[in-house]
C-alpha cells in the first residue's frame, strides 16, 4: 500500500483566509492546553476542598463531599458542558444571562469551569483515597502535638497524602488535555493580566 502525503496542505490559505492550516492547528493546540491548564487548576483547588471534607470527622461536611462527587461524576461531561453552555444562562436572571452570552470569550470559561468542576469530583476521590490511606495514627499524632485539625491537615495530612495521589494526579491531568480538544475554536487567545 503506497500513500503519498500531501503535506504542502498545511501551509496552503484556510478557508477562513486568516493565515494557514498550520496555525489553525497550532492555535487549536494552544486553546487546548490553556484550556486543560486553567481547567486543572480549577479541579485541583475544588477537588482538595472536596476531598478534605470527605475526610472530616464530620457527618454534615462528609455528606456534602459524598453529593458533590457523585452529582458530579454521575453526569456524563458533554451533558455537564452542554448545561453549563446553554441552560445556565437561561436559568440566570435575563441580565446575567445576557450578559453570560455575550462574553467574548464564553466558551473558553464555560469549558474550563465545566471540565474543572467535572475533574474535581475525580480529584477529590483520589484525595480521599490517600487520606484514607496513611495510617490513623498519623492524624491522632498531629493532634496529640496541640495542632488544631485544620493545622493537623495543613502540616501533616495533605503533604503526606498528595505524596501518595501524586502518580493518579498526574494521570488525571494527562486525561484533561483531550477533554478539553473539543472546546477550542479560531480566535487568538486571550491576554492574561
Amino acid at each position: 500500500m503506497s500513500y503519498n502525503w500531501n503535506w504542502a496542505i498545511l501551509f496552503q490559505p484556510s478557508p477562513e483566509g486568516q493565515g494557514t492550516y498550520l496555525d489553525m492547528l497550532l492555535l487549536g493546540l494552544a486553546w487546548t492546553v490553556v484550556t486543560g491548564i486553567c481547567a486543572w487548576i480549577v479541579a485541583l483547588i475544588l477537588g482538595s476542598i472536596v476531598g478534605v471534607l470527605r475526610t472530616l470527622p464530620s457527618k454534615a461536611a462528609e455528606r456534602i463531599g459524598f453529593a458533590y462527587v457523585e452529582f458530579f461524576r454521575n453526569i456524563p461531561l458533554v451533558v455537564q458542558l452542554f448545561l453549563w453552555y446553554f441552560v445556565l444562562p437561561e436559568l440566570l436572571p435575563s441580565a446575567w444571562g445576557t450578559w453570560l452570552k455575550q462574553l467574548q470569550y464564553g466558551s473558553f470559561y464555560t469549558a474550563v469551569f465545566g471540565i474543572g468542576l467535572y475533574m474535581s469530583a475525580r480529584v477529590a476521590e483520589q484525595l480521599r483515597a490517600g487520606i484514607n490511606a496513611m495510617a490513623g495514627g498519623q492524624r491522632r499524632a498531629a493532634l496529640s502535638l496541640g495542632l488544631t485539625l485544620a493545622q493537623s491537615y495543613r502540616y501533616v495530612l495533605l503533604p503526606m497524602a498528595y505524596r501518595i495521589v501524586l502518580p493518579p494526579l498526574t494521570s488525571e491531568f494527562l486525561n484533561t488535555a483531550p477533554a478539553c480538544a473539543d472546546t477550542s475554536s479560531n480566535r487568538p487567545l486571550p491576554r492574561l493580566r
